[in-house]
């Protein structure tokens, strides 16, 4: 169990993709090919890198879509986040300042990572 915890607190205190990189080899090494969880784990993780370098604080994706929700400054384009909601206003809509509804079905966990992934690229400045 402490083990565990260790891991789990090295994984979520991972400063960039490389560290992430370095922990997950050294996992392979230590217990194996690693089980569908604790990829999703890591996968998580480097989303979240990925978020927070975009001034993303939250971006929370379910079975019926999501939210993003964003720093007062967000190194994001914001003419992605138009473009986004005029090509797809069914799809996404801004609740306010600082929220980015998304409606999209995403009914299993691999859709949540694709849509994920995509979001954080189309917002990339």
């Amino acid at each position: 169990m402490h083990t565990r915890l260790t891991l789990y607190k090295r994984i979520s205190s991972a400063r960039d993709s490389a560290a992430l990189r370095e922990l997950q080899v050294e996992m392979i090494d230590r217990f194996g090919l690693l089980p569908d969880p604790v990829k999703h784990l890591f996968a998580i993780a480097e989303l979240k890198l990925q978020a927070n370098a975009l001034g993303i604080r939250k971006l929370e994706l379910g079975q019926n879509g999501g939210r993003i929700v964003f720093e007062a400054k967000p190194e994001i384009d914001p003419m992605a986040v138009i473009q986004l909601i005029q090509k797809q206003p069914k799809l996404y809509q801004m609740e306010g300042p600082d929220r980015l509804r998304i409606r999209h079905p995403l009914p299993e966990s691999a859709d949540r990572f694709n849509a994920a992934r995509a979001l954080l690229t189309t917002l990339r400045p």
